[in-house]
């Protein structure tokens, strides 16, 4: 079995390979010649033994295999930063101020930026927890300096993709909903992504709707549901406990994907802001603590 190693250099020409699309443009970020540029590509394929780019003459696009390296290799780079900011005493400090939605926070959210914190314990850690319209503004404000958030799928070109999801109908398994009568809506107060998901859909459907909670956080919106009060939109990977998906129960439309998006402040600490970045890249999302 052979041992696998990646050098950073070879990683950090892939990724930014990865996030511009372009050998050429890779270069120009990285100060390196074109053909310096796929040589490095082309080493790590030869290092992991895949193709992880494919390019023609219009296109470059990561393959399967490439998507996944981009994940290591933010997860290896983050680490080859922590291991030579301890050894060499230049441990990154000051302030990082992220923005996350506050459904998102019911996943493992809150255990990486746990171990962010023990990795980096000099990096102030300034939290906000909103909805996506604010965060948005107050990042475009300069307010905030990475924020996590849910868009429609490829709405922001320079994000950071996290995952994409499916969004879906949620209520209580005891919640009835007459097909003659308008569908019970619990949401968030305008303005807020997943309500008009849900509205939109609806509307486009010919379904009449009545708004019968409006909360401007997720622990209200839970209690709603669980009530029986009506149906909510949430990404299916976050469906939370005691609620089930309803769309196909009550034959509701179908809402779509979502991106789950990390967005950045480009005047925001490039150190501090890139490691975050990978911590969330690299350890994954799925319902957790």
């Amino acid at each position: 079995m052979r041992c696998l190693v990646f050098d950073p250099v070879l990683l950090k020409t892939f990724l930014a390979v990865a996030d511009t699309r372009s050998f050429t443009g890779a270069g120009v970020e990285l100060g390196l010649s074109q053909p310096t540029v796929s040589q490095h590509v082309r080493k790590l394929e030869d290092a992991a033994g895949r193709i992880l780019i494919s390019r023609d003459t219009r296109d470059v696009r990561l393959t399967d295999n490439g998507e996944a390296m981009a994940g290591f290799a933010r997860s290896i780079l983050a680490a080859h930063a922590v291991a030579t900011g301890y050894f060499s005493g230049s441990a990154m400090s000051g302030r990082l101020r992220f923005g996350a939605g506050d459904d998102l926070a019911i996943t493992q959210l809150p255990r990486i930026l746990r171990h962010f914190r023990q990795l980096y314990p000099q990096i102030n850690l300034e939290l906000t927890v909103s909805q996506t319209g604010p965060l948005v503004r107050r990042l475009h404000a300069g307010q905030l300096d990475l924020i996590f958030i849910k868009e429609r799928p490829d709405e922001s070109p320079d994000g950071v993709r996290v995952t994409r999801d499916t969004m879906v109908w949620v209520g209580h398994e005891s919640t009835v909903i007459e097909p003659d009568q308008p569908v019970p809506v619990v949401a968030y107060q305008a303005p807020s992504f997943s309500r008009q998901v849900g509205i939109d859909a609806l509307e486009s459907a010919g379904r009449t709707w009545r708004i019968t909670c409006n909360s401007r956080e997720v622990s209200g919106l839970l209690a709603a549901v669980r009530a029986g009060l009506g149906v909510a939109v949430f990404p299916q990977t976050l469906i939370p406990d005691h609620l089930v998906a309803v769309t196909n129960k009550f034959g509701l439309p179908v809402l779509g994907q979502v991106d789950f998006t990390l967005l950045r402040n480009p005047s925001a600490p490039a150190d501090s802001t890139d490691a975050l970045i990978s911590a969330i890249l690299g350890r994954g999302l799925a319902r957790g603590e």
